[in-house]
């Protein structure tokens, strides 16, 4: 239900295609919550790789067109549906979810996947929590049952989901490897949690991850491009070892010898799939995160939502990513 005489700019996708889908139009109608919803303006807006992957209609999850992209975004609070006890008028807030789409001025969500922004963390910081930090934790804890003392490679680092995968893994106690492709993105890697970093341009850097893990091989590796990497990882991997495919752009051949001796595991991660209660154990331990300081999303390349096409082609290209993308409202 829509707001009468208001307003707002918004990105609409009529159909599903290249990133020329994505138009901003001006005459959006604000819509108003429903009885367990909130209505955030929205200040900063996160934009993932998935957003791409629905956008081109190749993801498992199509939307019903015509839609607005975006799940995860920060701003204040507007108005809330008349069952909502948890938030008001003027909170800041972060979201793990919308219901009417994040590349706009104003979104409706379900006030389960709303969350109080701590002060200490601002708007732009907020937008970058839900699916990078969500991700990571999904992939480490809930799907590899990572444990503290374990040694995890966290193979493309240097994006949203590998800088959120780095400060987790070392404040959960975990011996941390990162690789990125550029020398900025290996020192922001090194700044954010990592041990030691590696270069996965270098022809050679497979074996001095190797000789980094002393021939004891790694237990989880949390790969970002499995199209690329996932034969790599499966010489890497310790005994027992898993590697979480958290990315992918493509097939690869494999030779499932390679996980046969080892008894190693290959295991998917979808944030859609997470549960309530999946849902509830990662904020509890994120906001644990957000209190003690750790947890500090690295901002990226920002963009204005006239921008969203140039910024869907550039998180695709841009291979030597350095923190979160995000648009400014």
């Amino acid at each position: 239900m829509a707001s009468v005489g208001r307003f707002m700019r918004a990105i609409r996708v009529s159909e599903f295609g290249k990133p020329e889908v994505l138009k901003l139009l001006t005459d959006v109608p604000v819509p108003s919550p429903a009885e367990n919803q909130v209505l955030i303006r929205v200040l900063a807006c996160g934009i993932n790789p998935v957003d791409t992957y629905i956008r081109a209609g190749v993801y498992a999850r199509k939307p019903s067109l015509p839609y607005t992209p975006g799940s995860d975004i920060s701003g204040v609070v507007e108005d809330v549906g008349r069952n909502v006890t948890a938030f008001k008028k003027g909170d800041r807030v972060f979201t793990t979810s919308t219901i009417t789409g994040g590349y706009a001025e104003y979104t409706l969500a379900s006030q389960d996947t709303v969350c109080q922004l701590p002060e200490q963390l601002s708007f732009k910081e907020g937008a970058a929590i839900s699916v990078p930090y969500f991700t990571a934790y999904r992939a480490l804890f809930q799907k590899a049952h990572g444990r503290a003392g374990e040694v995890v490679l966290v193979h493309g680092a240097s994006g949203g989901v590998g800088i959120a995968a780095c400060q987790i893994a070392r404040a959960y106690g975990f011996k941390v490897y990162g690789t990125a492709g550029s020398s900025e993105g290996l020192n922001l890697v090194l700044k954010n949690g990592a041990h030691k970093v590696f270069n996965h341009k270098e022809k050679n850097y497979i074996e001095k991850i190797q000789e980094a893990a002393g021939g004891e091989g790694v237990n989880v590796i949390l790969e970002m491009l499995s199209n690329v990497n996932l034969s790599n990882d499966l010489k890497l991997l310790s005994s027992g070892g898993r590697v979480v495919i958290i990315g992918c752009r493509g097939s690869i051949e494999i030779n499932p010898r390679d996980t046969m001796a080892k008894e190693s595991s290959i295991i998917g991660v979808s944030l859609f799939s997470s549960t309530k209660e999946d849902w509830k154990e990662a904020t509890a331990a994120l906001y644990g995160g957000m209190e003690s300081g750790w947890l500090k999303p690295l901002i990226g390349p920002e963009y204005p939502l006239e921008k969203a096409p140039q910024a869907h082609e550039d998180i695709l290209q841009n291979s030597g990513a350095t923190g979160k993308m995000i648009f400014v409202l």
